[in-house]
């Protein structure tokens, strides 16, 4: 039998569709075979009276006309089911007709079995098969000869469609327990895949909340060190300045006032810190300006002259990266303050198509970048802070110095246009 499901079309491609466009053909050729052969054992064992044989043969020509209709309606069977109902009917009743005049036609009303399946749905089939069943025994009785008929035929006519009846059943049963296995053990995978789901997701919220703390206490470190500590190292190094310069009364003032307003500025951006702000120079204006005004306290406050340039086209970019440029200018500039000793220093901010630059020199007395550790204070966290910095954004910090040859330090940020990211 051909693996059709009663009444269902299959998809429009696959294995499913292979199927639907041959299953029309073949159960047409099966019914014209069995037509053809059922007629030929007749012909071969006809003892009729004379004229019986060509009616025969008239309503074996007329039904093999109608099983054509099989063409149609199994294509058809979901859209025009009363049609297709009309039709089965019809084609039993040809049947009936032909077992009129021979009882071998009895095999081929047998085929109503498949076509039933094939045109019906599941629960409507069953109907159509005994419909099948019972249309060879209403004709006999009809016609006074089921107490004539052989055994076989009795055989065929309620044995067969039982037996045929309750294969389909059993298989349609195997079939669902199959389906009620197999969606158990679904069942099953996926309570187990939820669980251990379940168990990942709280191991992952339980590394995220940790590396949550972890980056917080070291984004507080960097930032508690670029305007604390380096605020509080320059009102320091200006409250010395201020002690050497007692009978200076002007040169004095003028230290104080720089430990003034270096405390307004840390608390500020202390408190910006905290908030996880913008640099309060940054938030008033573009790169470029912000570390020319950075440039030019620091150089009033230093005593060291600067010189600032700019390349390429300034453009906006995401706030994270141009806090990260800020303050690693910050926090060389700071470094050379404190250690260099340098007469003259030098910033450039340069402006390429996919990365930025920034270069802090300086003629100071330089150091072994192998040989530079963190001192026990904490005072040389600056150097590994801003690589650390710079690191998390996706870029590159080069320190470039030997002792008495001046200081270098490159950074290079990829260059995300603000547009592109989170506006500012």
């Amino acid at each position: 039998m051909l693996g059709v499901v009663p009444g269902g079309s299959g998809p429009a491609g696959g294995p499913h569709a292979k199927i639907e466009r041959v299953a029309a053909p073949v159960f047409t050729a099966v019914g014209l075979v069995a037509l053809a052969v059922t007629t030929l054992w007749a012909g071969l064992s006809d003892d009729s009276p004379p004229g019986h044989w060509p009616g025969t043969l008239a309503i074996a020509g007329g039904t093999a006309v109608w099983l054509l209709g099989m063409l149609w309606a199994f294509p058809n069977r979901e859209r025009h089911r009363v049609l297709v109902g009309s039709y089965f009917v019809v084609l039993l009743a040809f049947g009936a007709l032909l077992l009129t005049r021979d009882d071998v036609y009895n095999a081929f009303l047998s085929v109503g079995y498949p076509f039933a399946f094939a045109l019906f749905t599941a629960r409507v089939s069953i109907f159509a098969v005994a419909l099948t069943a019972v249309t060879p025994l209403l004709t006999r009785a009809g016609l006074g000869t089921m107490a004539d008929s052989p055994l076989w035929v009795i055989l065929v006519s309620v044995v067969g469609p039982l037996l045929y009846a309750a294969y389909w059943v059993g298989r349609e049963n195997d079939q669902r327990r199959k389906a009620n296995d197999q969606l158990a053990e679904s069942n099953r995978k996926l309570e187990t895949a939820l669980e251990e789901n379940a168990e990942l997701q709280a191991r992952l919220l339980a590394g995220a909340r940790e590396a949550g703390v972890l980056d917080e206490r070291q984004r507080m470190a960097r930032e508690i060190h670029d305007t604390l500590a380096q605020g509080l190292t320059g009102i320091i190094t200006q409250l010395h300045a201020a002690d050497r310069a007692r009978d200076d009364p002007e040169r004095w003032q003028r230290h104080l006032d720089q430990v003034h307003a270096l405390a307004k500025e840390s608390l500020s951006e202390a408190r910006r810190s905290v908030r996880a702000m913008r640099p309060e120079p940054l938030a008033a204006a573009r790169l470029p300006d912000a570390l020319a005004e950075l440039t030019r306290r620091w150089s009033e406050s230093s005593g060291v002259p600067v010189a600032v340039e700019a390349t390429g086209e300034p453009r906006s970019l995401l706030p994270e990266l141009e806090i990260t440029v800020y303050r690693v200018a910050q926090e060389a500039l700071t470094n050379i303050e404190k250690h260099a000793r340098a007469k003259k220093t030098g910033v450039t901010l340069s402006y390429l198509d996919d990365v930025v630059l920034l270069d802090v020199r300086d003629d100071g007395d330089g150091f072994t970048p192998g040989e530079c550790a963190p001192a026990r204070d904490g005072s040389g966290f600056g150097l590994e802070g801003m690589r650390q910095r710079v690191a998390r954004v996706g870029g590159t910090v080069v320190v470039e110095s030997s002792p008495g040859e001046g200081t270098a330090v490159s950074a290079q940020i990829p260059a995300i246009p603000a547009e592109r990211g989170e506006p500012q």
